[in-house]
């Protein structure tokens, strides 16, 4: 494994590098040496954020977690990976069945399996033109996490979604 280990608003010192490599060395046995464990930890407020990316043959890995203490997000953003992995190895074992250890850079590309998720249900509605706030609102008021609305001032789709943190966010097209 190839680690990339960045910060964003803040200095990675050599402590923090170290214990990230350490704990992001113990995945090393699940991939062949040329794969890129891109890294960054970050400082949001009271916030330490801990975000892992792992891209290899079609499939990307990701993981972000925080706390008060990089350390501690450092440990539970691994802890998250190592059980996407182990989950991903055995749905590739099951494919497989042949009950053999496997590693990711031996396995075939296959196409999807039958019990893969699937759109079961489609949904059309009449979108009236609104602002965010109300957009904000009404989404509220479904309990969803997420609301598509029409933007009264650019007549373009857009959604509102609530984040983590508590907050909203705005999806808005690029032409």
């Amino acid at each position: 494994m190839k680690l990339i280990i960045s910060g964003k608003n803040m200095q990675v010192t050599d402590g923090l590098r170290n214990a990230a490599e350490k704990k992001l060395t113990k995945l090393d046995k699940y991939f062949n040496q040329d794969v890129e464990v891109n890294t960054t930890l970050s400082v949001e407020k009271d916030r330490h954020i801990a975000e892992v990316t792992i891209p290899f043959s079609g499939t990307i890995l990701r993981a972000e977690e925080y706390t008060d203490d990089m350390y501690a997000s450092i440990d539970k953003v691994v802890d998250i990976l190592e059980r996407q992995v182990r989950k991903h190895k055995t749905k590739l074992q099951k494919r497989h069945r042949n009950g053999d250890t496997i590693r990711f850079e031996n396995i075939p590309q296959y196409p999807k399996e039958d019990n893969e998720p699937k759109i079961v249900k489609t949904k059309r509605f009449a979108m009236k033109p609104m602002d965010e706030e109300e957009a904000v609102l009404q989404m509220e008021l479904l309990r969803h996490s997420f609301f598509v609305f029409r933007n009264a001032d650019t007549d373009e789709v857009n959604v509102v979604y609530k984040r983590k943190d508590g907050n909203y966010g705005l999806i808005e097209p690029m032409i």
